[in-house]
């Protein structure tokens, strides 16, 4: 097999950051994205260095969230990510134009390969992953190539969505990855059925997040989208993980 020198380019690249959280679910429509945004401003906001890398392949969304368009990354040696209220934001819509992106196999790698290897990360804390869907090509190939690589898994409450999200903390489990935990996200009642799983899975509940309705009208407005009670909740995830 031949060696595919972007690799130790990636080690150099990440060799500063202190921890690469992948943010997973298996399942669509969970709140990944919005996740993954609120937890990058969090940190930023507790003092952390934070970068947040969205590497959602088919559907990119925290540029929309965070109030990045309209922004790109500036090249030196590489690209350095585009700053967003203190966060160092990289998105695969910067190597695609935010256009359909369509591929799989050796040329979804090599994309992947190719933003790992080119984004000059500072010196951080944490540097959160918003996942595609699902356990295809771009989980395979982020434990392939990343090391270090941990995982923060995310559900609604419904039956549905944890059936397949247990589905990718059987298979992480099983294959030795470490998972810090598993948030309940759009929790609009009181019950238990996601935190028995998780016993029953062997996975820590690092807590939940409500269903706030009108939190969409806050994406663009990344100064407004955490509220005091969103913030406690987010807070009691971080400490459970920290």
């Amino acid at each position: 097999m031949i060696h595919d020198p972007r690799i130790s380019i990636i080690d150099k690249r990440l060799e500063n950051v202190k921890n690469i959280i992948a943010i997973g679910s298996g399942k669509g429509g969970v709140g990944k994205s919005t996740f993954s945004s609120l937890l990058s401003l969090f940190l930023n906001k507790k003092g952390y260095k934070v970068g947040l890398l969205d590497l959602d392949i088919y559907g990119p969304s925290t540029h929309l969230i965070l109030n990045a368009e309209g922004k790109a990354p500036e090249e030196e040696y590489g690209l350095k990510p585009v700053d967003i209220n203190g966060i160092d934001f990289m998105s695969i819509i910067y190597f695609t134009q935010n256009k359909p992106l369509i591929m799989r196999g050796k040329e979804l790698t090599d994309t992947i390969l190719e933003i790992f290897a080119i984004t000059r990360w500072n010196n951080l804390d944490y540097l959160i992953i918003d996942m595609p869907p699902g356990m295809g090509e771009v989980l395979l190939d982020l434990i392939k190539f990343i090391k270090n690589l941990q995982f923060i898994v995310i559900t609604n409450p419904t039956k549905i969505a944890m059936e397949t999200v247990e589905k990718l903390i059987k298979f992480l489990k099983e294959s030795n990855y470490p998972i810090l935990g598993l948030v309940e996200n759009m929790k609009n009642k009181d019950g238990t059925f996601v935190k028995e799983k998780c016993k029953e899975l062997n996975i820590k509940y690092l807590g939940h997040i409500s269903f706030y309705e009108d939190i969409e009208n806050y994406y663009g407005i990344p100064e407004k989208l955490i509220n005091p009670n969103l913030e406690k909740e987010i807070n009691q995830i971080v400490s459970n993980f920290t």
